[in-house]
């Protein structure tokens, strides 16, 4: 009889744990409360097609290939990529643009016609320390189970050249103005710590490694990025899981000390062990029962990080010619965005993210898919504001048309995904997409481990280790499904069966007979 194990969430962390976990051998059931695979990887419908209202693009590939090769498959067999030639195009209010490429060379020659041979150096050792970070902490940080502050430290004394790159004690803004004498550059690079929901004057330095992740690709998913869910759905019940969408859990069932199963409204699914993949804080929180409450300590979730206001339409662009597949049009301050975030106030002076989804190969005429994504305070409420609505649209559509760019007529206003409506989708957030906040050098080291104290639960997402963002997120479904193997082998009941041997009782005919 297979082991039993209940994922709850098929966001991509509890996607890529049902697809390794059914894949060796377990019985798999994936609860779902929404309609739909990929969590915060979802789509809205559109006139022009589903359109993209979470995270737009692919990177780190090999993580994804080593997913679909765990389970006998290649990532190609699934999905269509294509890779972008330009990773981002930037605008400033002063005029100015900049492109930069996956082509690091191409980087460097584009920031020195931009800012000077001056930049151009700056940049070129920017993007050697943002390497060295990111191969000296990528296998003991972020693939590792559960590392500690000692063994980071280990790392570094081996390799003190890291230090200069690490930076201590200084955050990525700080660190950053110490590196580029172009105010636009620092912009620019000091908004890659908003990848994992932090502020650039509040995160740490070390988090300018997220540049050198970008710096090595970025892809395109043929369909959107639901595509990528349905595939891992696929190959996951291709292994025999099942999915039961529209289905809330309610409580952890814990019995004699270990996970025992899962409510369902009145009903109970029995389990071996349990994959939460939703957010750690529900835990906390007592919204899955009291018996696994301390199962995440609250130092482990109580800081929230960034949420945002997520336009998700189709539309016409009547000006906007340096429209790329990824565009950011930056604020005159950013000090001035994330202070007002701070306050808990929508910002006045946003940076904008804008994705034209259809132009991953080329402009588009008629009607096109976009998303546009403007950073936003954390939120618990359950009820969005439809004044602060009505106030998101006109500064992010005024921003934009002051900056070149325009459609011929502006969204309604349930185009609009709000820090509440993000809240009441993902329980225990507040909002907040990207779990735990990255400020301080300590932070990573106090995200929750896929392994709990509670013998067969176990937690994937971006709430928990190794973090946010989609990469992080699978790699920390494959630290669930490992964990979760360790802790079924460690208490394997005893199951009724047939069994050879016991003791030999000769009878009056053999006992005297010569032992075969």
């Amino acid at each position: 009889m297979p082991d039993k194990v209940v994922v709850i969430g098929a966001g991509v962390g509890g996607l890529a744990a049902a697809m390794r976990l059914a894949h060796r051998g377990a019985d798999v059931t994936v609860l779902e409360r929404h309609a739909a695979p990929g969590g915060k990887m979802r789509v809205v419908d559109s006139l022009a097609g589903p359109v993209d209202a979470g995270p737009t693009v692919l990177t780190m590939r090999p993580v994804f290939e080593e997913l679909f090769a765990d389970c006998g498959t290649a990532l190609d067999a699934h999905v269509s990529l294509h890779q972008l030639d330009v990773l981002a195009t930037h605008h400033w209010q002063d005029g100015s643009t900049l492109d930069l490429y996956s082509d690091y060379d191409r980087s460097r020659d584009a920031i020195a016609a931009f800012a000077g041979p001056r930049a151009a150096k700056q940049f070129a050792k920017f993007h050697r320390d943002a390497e060295r970070l990111f191969t000296a902490f990528e296998k003991p940080m972020m693939q590792s189970a559960a590392p500690t502050a000692r063994q980071m430290a280990g790392v570094v004394a081996k390799q003190p050249w890291l230090v200069p790159a690490l930076a201590p004690g200084r955050t990525v803004a700080q660190d950053l103005k110490s590196r580029f004498n172009d105010r636009r550059l620092r912009q620019l690079f000091g908004r890659y710590s908003t990848y994992v929901g932090g502020f650039p004057n509040a995160s740490p330095a070390l988090l300018s490694l997220i540049w050198h992740a970008e710096s090595r690709g970025v892809w395109a998913v043929e369909g959107g990025m639901h595509a990528l869910a349905r595939a891992m759905e696929g190959v996951a019940e291709a292994a025999g899981a099942t999915f039961q969408y529209g289905v809330e859990a309610r409580r952890i069932i814990v019995e004699g000390g270990r996970v025992a199963g899962v409510q369902i409204g009145e009903a109970r699914i029995d389990a071996d062990a349990v994959v939460f993949n939703g957010d750690p804080r529900a835990l906390a929180e007592g919204m899955l029962g009291e018996a696994v409450r301390d199962t995440v300590p609250a130092r482990a979730v109580d800081k929230r990080s960034l949420s945002a206001f997520v336009w998700s339409f189709a539309g016409r662009v009547a000006e906007g010619d340096r429209l790329g597949h990824h565009n950011v049009y930056f604020g005159r301050d950013a000090d001035a965005e994330f202070d007002d975030i701070a306050e808990g106030r929508m910002p006045r002076d946003p940076t904008l993210y804008v994705c034209a989804q259809d132009r991953g190969h080329g402009a588009t005429a008629g009607e096109e898919r976009f998303e546009i994504i403007m950073n936003a305070p954390p939120r618990p409420g359950l009820e969005p504001d439809r004044e602060e609505m009505e106030r998101c649209r006109e500064t992010t559509f005024d921003t934009l048309e002051r900056m070149g760019l325009r459609w011929t007529e502006r969204p309604p206003l349930d185009a609009l995904t709000t820090p509440e409506t993000f809240h009441r989708m993902f329980p225990g957030s507040d909002g907040s997409l990207y779990g735990l906040s990255p400020h301080g050098m300590m932070a990573a080291f106090r995200r929750p481990r896929a392994q709990t104290d509670l013998p067969g639960l176990t937690l994937a997402g971006g709430g928990a280790h190794p973090g946010a963002g989609i990469p992080m997120a699978v790699t920390s479904g494959r630290l669930a499904a490992e964990a979760t193997v360790r802790a079924l082998a460690s208490t394997s009941r005893s199951r009724p069966t047939a069994t050879g041997g016991g003791t030999s009782t000769g009878s009056r005919r053999t006992v005297n007979a010569p032992s075969r």
